[in-house]
């Protein structure tokens, strides 16, 4: 028997970093949503008891580096389970592009196994299994529209974000989401946090409301690292998109439109300027 589930990429409409707790983690809220650009995870069970991973992409780890390896080790710890499983990653999601690549994987493995092994976890425990493994792994368990707080735990459901294009441009430079972090100094923020005024947009079904209040805290740092970032923000602006930012702790460079034409010009001629260029929809759209 074979099971195949679809990890979407995640895109981040606001990220706003309130302040560094006592745990040396950072309080953020945020507002994400799920794309149609997605890897394809397949599982195939195994007569003895062990985790073999495999993916298209030779240069990811399959062991307990990998995401979705901690989290089956971490799922079958916590329901005592003996069985062994193949999981093999059909990776379309950019590497280290600030997309959710990894956590998405991480979380589309719990749910896929919570079906496959019969284990009725809910998903609040599926969430606790998965924020074990990384930060952005909870809200890819929930997926669709969401507002997300803490340091990506909590989860609260939005209603669907208003229809629209989104452009991801992904430079050929990736970017480590843990020295971006330990870069960042909240007391030198310059970015007014959004994520709430985005998120009652969304509610309310404001479309240009929303895309007046994109933004990410994470620019000031990531931009400074790579100022080409701030170039290409720039040029996409130019081309007359709704609204721009960065996602996650970048690279990748996203924007809005609902003008079918607009976004197509943007793609090509992004696309002569950008290693990666990808023109999607969101997965929950009205």
């Amino acid at each position: 028997m074979e099971w195949i589930e679809r990890a979407p990429a995640k895109i981040n409409l606001a990220l706003d970093v309130l302040y560094k707790r006592d745990d040396l983690y950072h309080e953020l809220e945020m507002v994400m949503a799920s794309v149609d650009l997605a890897d394809h995870l397949t599982f195939t069970p195994l007569e003895k008891d062990e985790i073999r991973i495999y993916t298209n992409k030779v240069f990811l780890p399959v062991d307990t580096r990998n995401h979705v390896y901690q989290a089956v080790k971490l799922l079958k710890d916590r329901c005592g389970i003996k069985k062994g499983i193949k999981i093999e990653i059909d990776k379309k999601i950019p590497v280290a592009a600030g997309l959710g690549g990894g956590s998405t994987d991480a979380a589309a493995a719990l749910r896929a196994l919570n079906k496959i092994w019969d284990l009725q976890l809910s998903v609040e425990e599926l969430i606790a299994i998965g924020n074990q493994v990384g930060s952005d792994v909870p809200y890819s368990i929930v997926g669709g529209t969401a507002f997300v707080s803490g340091r990506g735990e909590i989860v609260r459901k939005l209603r669907p974000m208003p229809s629209c294009w989104v452009i991801l441009a992904k430079p050929r430079l990736s970017v480590s989401t843990k020295t971006i972090f330990r870069l960042l100094a909240v007391e030198q923020l310059q970015h007014k946090p959004t994520s709430r005024i985005v998120a009652q947009a969304i509610e309310e079904g404001d479309y240009e409301r929303m895309c007046q209040n994109v933004g990410n805290a994470l620019e000031q740092v990531t931009f400074n690292k790579h100022p080409e970032l701030r170039q290409l923000k720039d040029r996409m602006e130019k081309y007359g998109l709704d609204g721009v930012t960065m996602s996650g702790s970048g690279p990748t460079i996203i924007g809005f439109s609902r003008n079918t034409s607009r976004i197509k010009r943007a793609y090509n001629s992004l696309r002569g300027f950008c290693e990666e260029v990808y023109m999607v929809r969101l997965l929950n759209e009205e």
